[in-house]
């Protein structure tokens, strides 16, 4: 059965898991500082949109956003997001990455990742929509804030390499308007 270095072993093995274990956090291993962050729109009678990059101390940083929504979203109001990645920083360096949100109806994209990921990291600090269920149209008309939000990770990829991301986020219906964010991804330190 055992014999003397089996047993050794044994607690050697137990005693190493044992340190292992406050290192061992289940969660996102990574944290970001944003860059960039900038929109367009093809008509701001319909939708004027503002963003930029707050700083809130030495080392902190938070992303700000002001949606003036002024028009009705239809069959014909797609979404799509796409995220690239580079070591560099460089334009030419990014590379498609596969956690992009393909081309979908509005009404899809509010219904999976807008609830499921989106609003769980900006609800906090916006006054964006939420939902209990399924969203019905219409979209409320109105004035949305987001401010000085620090997303926190939830429904996002737990494990992301270093360097910087690039997110683009794009709308097309009656009015085209999106936003890049361009951020810089570092490991957590324990």
């Amino acid at each position: 059965m055992f014999n003397r270095y089996s047993l050794l072993l044994s607690f050697a093995g137990l005693r190493l898991g044992l340190l292992l274990i406050p290192s061992c956090n289940a969660g996102r291993n990574w944290e970001y500082e944003p860059i960039s962050l900038k929109s367009f729109t093809s008509d701001e009678k319909l939708l004027k949109i503002q963003t930029k990059v707050d700083r809130l101390g030495r080392a902190e940083f938070a992303f700000s956003m002001t949606l003036d929504w002024n028009y009705d979203v239809d069959n014909t109001t797609m979404v799509e997001g796409d995220a690239y990645h580079c070591t560099s920083g460089d334009e030419s360096d990014y590379k498609l990455m596969p956690w992009s949100v393909p081309q979908q109806p509005y009404v899809d994209y509010i219904n999976g990742f807008y609830r499921d990921a989106f609003i769980k990291n900006v609800g906090h600090c916006s006054n964006l929509p939420k939902f209990d269920g399924d969203f019905v149209p219409p979209w409320p008309r109105g004035v949305y804030k987001l401010d000085k939000c620090v997303a926190n990770g939830e429904g996002l990829p737990e494990i992301a390499p270093e360097g910087y991301y690039k997110i683009v986020y794009k709308t097309t219906g009656e009015v085209e308007w999106g936003f890049t964010l361009i951020i810089r991804v570092s490991h957590k330190g324990l």
